[in-house]
């Protein structure tokens, strides 16, 4: 079994450490803990990583996140994974700091790489991890708080938080989506 595990985000620096990336930080944690690591390949930093006899293809998008679609669908074809085994990582400005929602699939509820991936794969039946990171912006602010950096108290908490998207990203791939949803989404 072949998964490819799709953490979106932004190359740059500049990016690090903000809420838009947090799928880059997820995709991190998630390699140190099965012992990968990551090269710059086409369109994206690759990490093949074993998990429970599965081979999990851990990508983080070099395309940046509004071309996010380009680089899972090259990814998906290269390794011929099927759309089941597909798992996008974002972040979530609808849900509450902290807040993990896996879904089988759904709208781009106003993200731009996952409505580019969504165009470009011409279907939004496929498994995303939601990631929440909260709505205190002002009116007209939304960008400039999800490319923001995060506030001390959050930031205290994030490894936490990010520990338990890798082990709802181990749990998809061994249990399967519906059990892990079971799982995890009333937590």
């Amino acid at each position: 079994m072949k998964y490819l595990i799709a953490c979106l985000g932004n190359i740059g620096s500049e990016y690090n450490n903000t809420r838009h990336n947090i799928g880059f930080d997820i995709a991190d944690a998630l390699a140190v803990d099965l012992k990968g690591t990551f090269k710059v390949e086409r369109l994206a930093s690759v990490c093949n990583a074993k998990y429970k006899a599965r081979t999990l293809v851990i990508i983080k998008p070099t395309t940046y996140m509004n071309l996010s679609g380009k680089a899972v669908k090259y990814w998906l074809d290269k390794e011929k994974i099927s759309i089941e085994n597909l798992l996008v990582v974002l972040d979530d400005i609808a849900l509450p700091f902290g807040t993990l929602r896996l879904r089988p699939k759904g709208s781009d509820a106003g993200h731009n790489g996952l409505s580019d991936i969504i165009q470009t794969l011409g279907t939004n039946q496929f498994a995303r991890l939601r990631f929440g990171v909260g709505n205190d912006f002002p009116r007209g602010r939304q960008v400039e708080y999800v490319l923001g950096k995060w506030p001390k108290k959050e930031e205290k908490e994030l490894p936490f938080k990010i520990n338990s998207a890798v082990e709802v990203i181990k749990s998809f791939t061994s249990i399967g989506l519906a059990r892990t949803m079971n799982s995890y989404n009333n937590k």
